[in-house]
C-alpha cells in the first residue's frame, strides 16, 4: 500500500502503533483510522497472497444461479463468518471472504460443504449486500416463491385485490393468491417484502439484459431478487392501475400515489415513472404513518434546540425556513412542531407538495399546478382564510418567497423549507431571490438544518476506545464546554446481526444545527449577510453546526462516529 502510495510512512507507523493499542490486523487499522478504504486493502492483500480480488465492479462477486448454492453454504453461515459462495467447478467452490489466511474459517466451510475451497478476496461490506441479494434476506422468499411458480395463474380481476374505497389490501391478497396473475402477485410480493423490510423506497429498473430491484433501508440501497425481463412491463402497468395513470403512457414522467392496508396498517405510496433509455423506472415511496412519531421531544432535538424552535414556533408573527436535502425528514420535523403547537385557539393551514401526513386539526391543502394552485398563489388564498400559523412546503422561487415575507410581516407565523446545505446558506439564497435584506432581518426568527444518521443496533453495537485522532476531532468539533475526559470516553460501532439483519443499525435519527436570530445576526443580515460573520455570531449565542449535533448522538451511543462524519460536513 506504501508502494502504490494508497498510505504514506507516517501513516503506517500510527496504523501499527493503533495496531498494537487496540489488536486486529493492519488493514482494518489503516481503516479504521481512514488512511485507506476496504477496497484498498482488500486489492493490496489480493496481491500480496496472488489470489484475485472480487467485487461487483469487476463482475466476479456475482454467484451464479442454478447451482445450488444456497444449500452449500447456509445464509446463517455465510452472515456470521462473512463468506459468500460464487461457483461450483470441478468438486470445488469458489467462495469469496475478507481474510483467506483465517484457516479456521477456510477449514469451517470445507467441512459444511464438503469440497475444496478456491478463496477468492472481497470487502466486508460487498460480501453483505450480496449476500442481502443472494439469499433474499428477511421475506425474500416471498418474491422468489413467486417467480418460481411461473406464469401459470388465471388473471384476477381489480375487485380481488382491491377494497371498495380503492385500497390494496395485502392481508386479503395473501389468502387469495393463487387466483391472481403474476404480475399482481410479483407486486404485493414486493411491497410485503419492503414493508418487512422498514425500506422507505422501491427501485425497479430495466437494464439491457437484466432488471434490478432494490429497496432503501434506512438511507441504504440493498439489492433485492429482480423478476424476470419479460414480466417487467406487466408489473410497470399493475403499479400504473393501482396509482391510476395512463398505461399507454411510456415517453413521459408520470406521477402517482394509492394506499395499501395491511395488518391493520394504512400505508401511503408515492409513485414514480421516469422514461429511460431502456424502458421505464418506478419508485415507489411507502409512507408508514405508524412508523413516524410527531413529537418534537422524540425526533433527535437536543434540549437547547428544542427550545429555540418551540420559542420561535410560538411567536406570533415571523418566518422560520428549514434547510436539508430531499429525504432528510424535513416535514416530519415541521409536522411535529405543528402537532405541539396546535389547540383549538390556533387556526393551522399548511401548503404541501405533496399532502404526506393527514393531521387532525390542521387544515391541509394538495398544490395543484396543472390548475393554477402553486404555492405562491395557494398562500395568497390563504391570507383570507383568517390563518394563524402558515407552512408552505417549499420556498422554490422569489414569487413563493415574497409571499412567505410579506405573510410573516402582517401578523403572521410562516414555517417553511429550502434546499441548502447549511441552515445560514438559506439567507443569502433568499437575498439571491431578491428579497431585501433588511426585511429579511426584521422577519426571521430562526434558521435550521437537518440530516438523518442511522442508529446503532442496541442489540450488537460493539464499544470501543475511539482513536487519538477520533478523539481530536470529537474535542474540536463537539463545541462542549466543558468537555468530558477524553481518556474514559467510550464510541461504539456497528456489528451487526439477525435482528438488524446484519446491517448493525436499526432505523435513523435526525440531526440538527438550530440558529436563532439574534440582534447581533440581524445586523449582519441587514449589511452583507456575511456567513463566516453570522456563525460566528451564532457561536458567540452558544449555537452550534451539525457536526456539533452529530457528535453528541455519537457520545449518547445512538450513532457511529463513521456514520455521522459520512453525512455531514466540517466547517473548521
Amino acid at each position: 500500500m506504501v508502494q502504490a502510495k494508497w498510505i504514506t510512512e507516517d501513516q503506517l507507523q500510527k496504523g501499527l502503533k493503533f495496531q498494537q493499542q487496540q489488536g486486529g490486523l493492519i488493514g482494518e487499522a489503516l481503516v479504521k483510522l481512514r488512511y485507506a478504504t476496504e477496497e484498498q486493502v482488500a486489492q493490496a492483500l489480493a496481491k500480496q497472497l496472488g489470489i484475485i480480488y472480487a467485487s461487483k465492479e469487476n463482475q466476479i462477486l456475482n454467484p451464479e444461479k442454478g447451482q445450488g448454492l444456497e444449500k452449500m453454504i447456509p445464509e446463517k453461515f455465510a452472515r456470521d463468518a462473512a463468506v459468500v459462495p460464487l461457483f461450483v467447478e470441478n468438486n470445488t467452490l469458489a467462495v469469496a471472504l475478507t481474510d483467506p489466511t483465517n484457516i479456521m474459517v477456510v477449514d469451517n466451510i470445507k467441512l459444511v460443504c464438503g469440497m475444496e475451497i478456491q478463496p477468492f478476496i472481497a470487502t466486508k461490506a460487498q460480501i453483505l449486500k450480496v449476500i442481502d441479494s443472494f439469499y433474499s434476506a428477511q421475506g425474500g422468499s416471498l418474491i422468489d416463491k413467486v417467480l418460481d411458480k411461473g406464469g401459470e395463474a388465471n388473471e384476477a380481476s381489480e375487485t380481488d385485490v382491491v377494497t371498495s374505497d380503492g385500497k390494496l389490501d395485502l392481508d386479503k391478497v395473501i389468502i387469495g393468491e393463487s387466483k391472481g396473475a403474476q404480475s399482481i402477485k410479483l407486486v404485493n410480493a414486493i411491497i410485503k417484502q419492503a414493508i418487512g423490510e422498514r425500506c422507505s423506497d422501491i427501485h425497479l429498473e430495466k437494464y439491457d439484459e437484466k432488471v434490478a430491484l432494490r429497496f432503501r433501508i434506512d438511507g441504504t440501497l440493498y439489492e433485492r431478487s429482480a423478476p424476470q425481463s419479460d414480466l417487467f412491463d406487466a408489473i410497470i402497468s399493475r403499479v400504473k392501475i393501482l396509482a391510476k395513470l395512463d398505461i399507454s403512457e411510456r415517453r413521459l414522467p408520470q406521477d402517482g400515489s394509492f394506499t395499501i392496508k395491511f395488518q391493520n396498517r394504512n400505508i401511503e405510496t408515492r409513485v414514480s415513472i421516469c422514461p429511460t433509455v431502456f424502458g421505464e423506472k418506478l419508485v415507489m415511496r411507502l409512507l408508514d404513518k405508524g412508523n413516524v412519531e410527531f413529537n418534537v421531544d422524540k425526533i433527535g432535538f437536543e434540549p437547547r434546540q428544542r427550545d429555540d424552535f418551540l420559542k420561535a414556533a410560538t411567536a406570533p408573527h415571523g418566518l422560520i425556513l428549514l434547510t436539508g436535502p430531499t429525504g432528510s425528514g424535513k416535514t416530519t420535523t415541521l409536522n411535529a412542531v405543528l402537532n405541539s403547537i396546535k389547540s383549538p385557539e390556533i387556526n393551522i393551514m399548511t401548503l404541501e407538495d405533496p399532502v404526506e401526513v393527514k393531521m387532525e386539526g390542521i387544515s391541509q391543502v394538495q398544490v395543484r399546478p396543472q390548475i393554477g394552485l402553486t404555492f405562491a398563489s395557494g398562500l395568497r388564498s390563504f391570507l383570507r382564510q383568517d390563518p394563524d400559523v402558515i407552512l408552505v412546503g417549499e420556498t422554490r422561487d422569489n414569487e413563493t418567497a415574497e409571499a412567505c415575507l410579506k405573510a410573516a410581516m402582517t401578523g403572521h407565523l410562516v414555517l417553511s423549507t429550502l434546499h441548502t446545505n447549511s441552515a445560514l446558506e438559506a439567507i443569502p439564497r433568499l437575498i439571491d431571490m431578491d428579497i431585501e435584506a433588511y426585511l429579511l432581518a426584521s422577519t426571521l426568527l430562526l434558521v435550521a438544518a437537518q440530516r438523518l444518521v442511522r442508529v446503532l443496533c442496541p442489540d450488537c453495537k460493539v464499544p470501543y476506545r475511539p482513536p487519538q485522532e477520533e478523539l481530536d476531532l470529537f474535542a474540536k468539533e463537539s463545541y462542549l464546554n466543558p468537555l468530558p475526559d477524553l481518556t474514559k470516553l467510550t464510541f461504539y460501532k456497528a456489528r451487526g446481526c439477525p435482528k438488524c439483519v446484519n446491517m448493525g443499525y436499526k432505523g435513523r435519527k435526525a440531526i440538527y444545527e438550530v440558529f436563532f436570530i439574534t440582534e447581533a445576526m440581524k445586523r449582519i443580515i441587514s449589511k452583507d449577510a456575511d456567513q463566516p460573520k453570522l456563525r460566528e455570531a451564532a457561536a458567540m449565542g452558544g449555537a452550534w453546526d451539525l457536526r456539533a449535533s452529530g457528535w453528541r448522538k455519537v457520545l449518547a451511543g445512538i450513532t457511529s462516529a463513521d456514520d455521522m462524519m459520512s453525512i455531514t460536513m466540517t466547517e473548521h
